[in-house]
């Protein structure tokens, strides 16, 4: 990576790591401590933790196409502003109807597809996955910390604490944002200017899209119904007990986020990328199904935890690069959007029918809907197109200002084949998306000639 990406990457990074830390925190004491809320009950308490899912899924799609026209650090604003006053209102309430208030207006602020999208924007087409999956680790290395601290903070000041700091984190978040990030020109050639209507109509319309938006709903369901049955396997089949639960997550993480880093330069640097994306949702099924026999003893069941989630990390690393490459030029935000959708409301499934499974049929039924599920997902990903590696061109020159910036993004996109420009003025970088056949090599090096001469 170039010194751009990486500054980008990690800037980014810290914003997925502070929000997602806040979320995490209350997942493993909030049905503990909101018991003692006004009017709290099961099904109530239930409907707290899913509001965050249910708004997320209702607003992935309007943000992402807002920030294909009104640019994405200002919808990523927005997004942190909206997490905050949720943060806030479920931290002044006493009673579940305001937590579920405050948890609907934290998920309102639905910037993960911003987030990715601004991250394809930052970084070129050879380093998108390998940035992904450093999101990726950094949203792991959230999770891990955020199941340790939350217990500490809930049991010192309950969870109004937990949502104090919650929005703290979302209020320094806004603060990296305006000051860290980069600000890039993005401008797409007129030919690809659409009407929210119609963007969404060509993202919904594109099968491959639409098969790797299958590809994230089956995976987050799969996640959200591991988690309903994992606790209860390692306590009473593995016999380890609840407090120490925490290592287990923590060493599974850590080392199957490493283990899938080979996996990700053979995909992108040997062109095997459909390859390594069909191993790895085979290795999701074949690892979860494994979970019915291997779940009795606490090595064994650690294994096939340890393939689970290299599995889950490589997908989660590709899914969406690809759809950064595959999405329409000027759709990239709208296309993220319906990508999000599809993840939270895989979540939602997860979580429903794997409490059915576990009802009816105990784990061992919640892991056999698992594996049927990564079954047929195989299915679908083995008829997917081989992934264009060859479009995306990077180039480099004089750091500029903002009003040259927009002009050079202009005149490039003006170039027969320049489908897509994003100029990081800042850095002297411009990412181009492009058609190979059709791109005009000679017009192209006339407007670098002409820049650099003025």
């Amino acid at each position: 990576m170039i010194a751009s990406e990486r500054r980008a990457v990690f800037s980014l990074s810290l914003l997925y790591s502070l929000r997602m830390l806040g979320l995490f925190m209350i997942l493993p004491v909030f049905v503990i401590y909101g018991a003692d809320l006004k009017h709290a009950s099961g099904v109530l308490l239930g409907v707290a933790i899913g509001a965050y899912g249910l708004s997320q899924a209702m607003f992935q799609i309007p943000f992402g196409a807002l920030s294909d026209r009104y640019g994405r650090k200002k919808l990523i604003f927005l997004g942190l502003l909206l997490f905050l006053i949720g943060s806030v209102v479920a931290a002044l309430s006493d009673d579940i109807y305001g937590v579920i208030l405050g948890r609907f207006l934290q998920g309102s602020g639905a910037i993960a597809s911003v987030l990715m999208a601004l991250l394809s924007d930052l970084t070129s087409e050879e380093n998108r996955t390998k940035s992904m999956a450093l999101i990726g680790m950094s949203i792991g290395i959230s999770f891990s910390i955020a199941l340790i601290v939350g217990p500490l903070i809930s049991s010192a000041f309950g969870i109004k604490g937990i949502f104090w700091i919650t929005a703290l984190l979302a209020a320094f978040g806004m603060l990296w944002l305006l000051v860290f990030v980069p600000s890039p020109v993005h401008k797409v050639s007129d030919r690809n200017t659409r009407l929210f209507g119609s963007q969404l109509k060509d993202v919904l319309a594109n099968v491959e899209l639409l098969r790797l938006d299958f590809g994230i709903f089956a995976l987050h369901l799969c996640l959200t119904a591991v988690f309903i049955a994992l606790p209860m396997s390692l306590q009473e089949k593995a016999g380890l007990v609840t407090e120490e639960h925490w290592w287990i997550y923590l060493t599974v993480l850590v080392s199957s986020f490493f283990a899938m880093i080979p996996f990700i330069i053979i995909g992108e640097k040997k062109q095997k990328m459909k390859q390594v994306f069909v191993f790895a949702v085979s290795l999701l099924s074949l690892s979860a199904f494994s979970f019915i026999f291997t779940q009795y003893e606490l090595t064994s069941f650690w294994l096939s935890l340890f393939f689970f989630f290299m599995a889950f990390n490589l997908l989660e690393a590709i899914l969406p690069s690809l759809v950064s490459k595959l999405s329409p030029a000027g759709n990239k935000g709208t296309a993220m959007g319906v990508y999000s959708t599809s993840q939270f409301m895989g979540a939602f499934v997860g979580g429903t029918l794997g409490g059915v499974m576990l009802t009816m049929f105990h784990e061992s039924g919640v892991y056999v809907l698992v594996a049927s599920v990564c079954f047929l997902w195989v299915i679908v990903a083995k008829s997917m197109q081989k992934p264009n590696h060859e479009t995306g061109m990077t180039l480099q020159f004089t750091k500029i200002d903002q009003d040259s910036a927009q002009i050079i993004s202009t005149r490039l996109s003006s170039v027969p084949g320049v489908e897509e420009v994003v100029v990081i003025p800042q850095d002297g970088v411009a990412y181009l998306k492009v058609i190979k056949s059709e791109l005009n090599l000679k017009q192209l090096d006339d407007v670098m000639d002409c820049f650099k001469e003025a």
